[in-house]
């Protein structure tokens, strides 16, 4: 196993794969097993436990705000009205769904 440090914690890497075809389209979770891409390849580890973990009143704040950007988010995704609109507002490369994630989180400030 490989290991690194980040904010004081070792975290424990069960592998990490060289890129290949079947390799690049991998990625997410399975049960227990995070599948991460990196430049240098997929990276293969456990999830980790956050059950410990206390959110600030900010975060809380934050993650809420968030959840209601997806929301919003999907509701684009749903709306063909909506859906033009933001087709005129498309940057290069973005999707529908980053443009509404974030055009909601850019008016919905504080």
């Amino acid at each position: 196993m490989l290991g690194y440090y980040r904010k004081n914690t070792l975290t424990l890497t069960m592998a990490i794969a060289k890129k290949n075809a079947l390799i690049d389209a991998l990625s997410g979770a399975v049960g227990n097993v995070i599948l991460k891409q990196y430049q240098y390849g997929l990276v293969i580890s456990k999830r980790p436990d956050r059950s410990k973990v206390k959110l600030s009143v900010p975060q809380k704040k934050a993650n809420a705000k968030f959840k209601k950007a997806v929301a919003y988010a999907q509701s684009v995704l749903k709306d063909t009205a909506l859906q033009k609109i933001y087709k005129k507002k498309l940057k290069k490369g973005q999707s529908l769904y980053h443009a509404a994630l974030s055009d909601y989180l850019s008016t919905n400030k504080g």
